[in-house]
């Protein structure tokens, strides 16, 4: 095993789905499942390739009623490729006998290489070696690579190179029965002897898409003899045949490359034009393949997180970041795009963004912020459709949507069919308000790590003020209690949207929302004070936003309720009147319970009845905020909070989640940490396994849970270090897990690079260039002095929780005394 490479062989149909979404490349511009090139969609293959941002709307009449859903789109299949024998079928690794098969995706270059020897019916044995890559220096480009070798034949063999708009959008199968072409061909055109070109175009959104492709075949690193071509071309298809001498022992290459353009992109005169110039400047493939590896490796630099002594892990891990990286890359800085919840590599939950930023931005914000930065800016430029969402639902300020796509209406499905039952059913999740919690959660946390005033200024106040003037309206005041209550509202578990006694949808007093509320509505207040009097004079002008109104947020933040039954939060009013779930029955009954709520719809039951979560709920806050902020939080509201709670809350709420959500194992692992390392260490194990074995039995191969995946790598880079953000610093408090040898990253904080190394019980920190945060670190409740080109050692006793600065290191330096 290598700790570069996610590596198959044989092949299995049955798994194919799992690892072509596995083995998508991408670049934030656009991304293509890892998919045969030979091979048409359909029961064991889906080459899907999907464009950031690249939406469009349909309509269709189903359960009696007429419903519209946004799709990201499955765009052009630019993979098509094939050959036979002049004699011979084309290429199929169904129909012939496999003597070895070798899938590999090379995480530290991007490449995606296949090595096949086969034997045909004929008794022709032959091996081909694939690679491909979707460019991460150039956005536009793609390539593949066939290389095909006769070991006892020679013969002439016909090529078969395509570009396909015949798409639809069919990787989800309960899905199926929506309406699902999206794309209207618009042009095919052969450009030169070897490139042809394609156009189409989204059939409501009207987004111009434009693909060429240049084909030739190469013996000896040079160009073959004059090749015979054919042309193919029909409505929204169009490719050639090549006619090849294939001669035993001697090697033909055949390259594909291909550029792909938009009608919205920058600094082009129209899309079908740009594709043609682009694929005629492409290099080779070894060129493209070479200044792909240079950009690739820049990004290692800045992102990889380095695991002692766990190469499968360690290879898992990387797997995850490579994912980040080709949902949303540099490339993403430039497009006004978010971050869709299963990546660019399928189309579950239809491409849509929800609120798995929280689990995605630590990363990026720590790496790369001006992603961060970018795809808040996403939400920006969508205050205004989250002002009228807020109006249209009877509220001040601005409401987010759950679900979001190209112009930041409520995307949120009415109906959605359980596959168990067979019935279309309501959707209540837009009630999961909380996002807009998220959201302000994001801004201030990257403005912590970044000091990114201007964005502050300009973006994130704007937002934050927003979104508070939202929740004040959203609050009723109880007289009876004398405090404010939030109800009608849905919280992260998701399996309750009702309560069983009740028709109307909605829940009181979610625990997780109001304490939420309560901690941003002092984030705003904050915000006004960061941003200098001249631009808070000005946007409280703008929103015609008075004392009056940031008095009342200052008192809902103090008096919100929060539920509590057995001295322990409720995840919401109420809780404590739901009956207990027979979790031992279930299992034994149905083996896998994660989808609960499946399970009991069709046996004519309701899990609204039941004390069972789909996912972490009260148990968000202990993930979000430290211990001591939470104190604070629950201080400023008049509660009492205790470190026994905390215990007991997380010990009641474990035993009653399903972890029907990929992100369960994630929040658990993180609050498990400082009470319980081994389990804390195997759930950690389970998040970083839950895609590539597809614990969810399916669900992986219609798209990554990129928060998942991103929230797995947070659990190293922040869980492992007990690194947080405090408005005088950083504080680190690790708590490496046994299992762990050492560990090694780097954070970029306030635009300065800081290197962390864990091993054993020494702890080393060092800003190798300039430093812009505060003259000291927290290690645990000690401060050490600390700035620019600068090193800090430490050492503590085995089993001693105490750092101390190691013997004969001047800590400041680094120099021997």
């Amino acid at each position: 095993m290598s700790a570069w490479t996610l590596a198959y062989h044989g092949f299995d149909p049955a798994k194919e789905g799992l690892r072509e979404a596995l083995c998508t490349l991408g670049n934030g511009y656009f991304a293509t499942r890892g998919a045969a090139e030979e091979c048409e969609a359909g029961d064991i293959h889906y080459p899907g390739t999907y464009l950031a941002g690249g939406y469009n709307r349909l309509r269709t009449g189903i359960a009696g009623r007429t419903i519209e859903n946004e799709d990201l789109v499955n765009m052009p299949n630019w993979l098509p490729l094939s050959f036979r024998p002049e004699d011979g079928d084309w290429f199929n690794v169904l129909a012939v006998e496999l003597l070895d098969y070798r899938q590999e995706l090379d995480l530290r270059a991007g490449l995606l290489r296949r090595r096949i020897r086969f034997r045909d019916r004929q008794g022709r044995e032959s091996t081909l070696v694939c690679r491909r890559l979707v460019h991460m220096g150039n956005p536009h480009l793609a390539a593949i690579e066939w290389t095909l070798t006769a070991h006892n034949w020679s013969g002439p063999i016909t090529v078969r190179a395509a570009l396909d708009g015949r798409v639809i959008n069919a990787g989800v199968a309960r899905y199926r029965q929506l309406a699902s072409t999206h794309l209207e061909p618009l042009e095919t055109s052969q450009l030169t002897e070897d490139c042809v070109r394609l156009a189409v175009v989204t059939n409501q959104s009207r987004l111009r898409v434009a693909l060429a492709a240049r084909t030739r075949a190469y013996r000896d690193g040079m160009a073959a003899e004059p090749v015979p071509r054919r042309l193919l071309q029909e409505r929204g298809y169009i490719g050639q045949e090549l006619c090849l001498d294939l001669v035993q022992g001697q090697p033909i290459a055949i390259e594909k490359i291909v550029a792909l353009y938009t009608g919205r992109d920058h600094a082009i005169s129209e899309p079908a034009l740009a594709a043609a110039e682009s694929v005629a400047e492409a290099g080779r493939f070894a060129e493209l393949a070479a200044s792909q590896a240079r950009v690739w490796s820049h990004l290692w630099g800045r992102c990889d997180v380095l695991l002692k002594g766990q190469e499968r892990l360690q290879m898992i891990l990387r797997l995850h970041i490579f994912h980040l990286l080709q949902t949303v890359s540099p490339h993403s800085a430039d497009l006004d795009v978010g971050v869709p919840a299963r990546g660019l590599h399928g189309e579950a939950y239809r491409g849509h963004i929800f609120w798995d930023e929280l689990f995605i931005f630590p990363f990026l914000t720590y790496r790369i912020p001006e992603i961060t930065r970018s795809l808040l800016r996403y939400r920006f430029r969508r205050l205004n459709a989250a002002r009228r969402l807020a109006r249209a639902a009877g509220f001040h300020g601005a409401m987010y949507p759950w679900q979001s796509g190209s112009d930041g209406r409520e995307e949120t499905q009415v109906l959605h069919l359980n596959p168990k039952s067979g019935r279309w059913l309501p959707d209540n999740t837009h009630l999961q308000r909380h996002v807009n919690a998220a959201i302000a959660y994001n801004i201030w946390r990257y403005y912590q790590v970044t000091q990114d005033r201007e964005f502050l200024s300009f973006y994130g106040a704007e937002m934050l003020l927003e979104i508070a003037r939202f929740w004040a309206s959203a609050v009723s005041w109880n007289p009876d209690r004398e405090r404010y209550e939030i109800r009608g509202v849905m919280g992260p578990d998701e399996f309750h949207d009702r309560y069983p006694w009740s028709d109307r949808p909605g829940l009181d007093n979610n625990a997780y929302t109001n304490v939420m509320v309560a901690w941003l509505l002092q984030r705003a207040l904050e915000a006004l004070e960061q941003i200098g009097t001249t631009r808070r004079r000005e946007l409280l002008a703008d929103l015609e936003l008075g004392e009056q109104e940031l008095t009342a947020w200052d008192r809902i933040s103090r008096k919100l309720f929060v539920p509590f039954h057995d001295g322990i939060p409720s995840q919401f009013e109420g809780y404590e009147r739901l009956q207990e779930f027979d979790w031992e029955g279930y299992r034994r009954k149905y083996g896998n319970i994660q989808r609960l709520d499946r399970l009991l719809e069709a046996e004519g039951d309701s899990v609204n009845r039941y004390k069972a979560s789909k996912q972490a709920d009260v148990l968000m806050l202990f993930y979000l905020f430290s211990a001591e902020e939470l104190a604070a939080l629950f201080a400023q509201l008049g509660y009492r909070f205790s470190a026994p709670l905390i215990r007991r809350t997380i010990d009641y709420y474990l035993k009653r989640t399903s972890n029907g959500s990929t992100l369960s194992q994630v929040v658990h692992a993180w609050v498990l940490a400082r009470s319980d390392r081994p389990r804390s260490w195997a759930l950690l194990k389970e998040a970083l396994e839950s895609d590539i074995a597809d614990v969810q039995g399916g669900t992986t191969q219609e798209g990554i849970h990129l928060g998942a995946m991103a929230g797995s790598v947070d659990l190293i880079q922040l869980g492992q270090t007990g690194l947080e953000v405090r408005d005088d610093g950083l504080r680190l408090n690790p708590c490496l897990a046994d299992q762990l040898e050492g560990l090694q990253l780097r954070l970029c904080y306030r635009g300065h690079w800081l290197d962390v190394e864990i091993e054993g019980d020494r702890l080393c920190l060092s800003a190798p260039g300039g430093w812009n945060g505060p003259p000291h670190i927290l290690v645990r409740d000690r401060r050490y002095p600390f700035g620019p080109r600068q090193r800090l050692e430490l050492w503590r006793q085995p089993g001693s929780h105490d750092w101390q600065p190691q013997p004969g290191v001047n800590q400041l330096a680094g120099n021997r005394s």
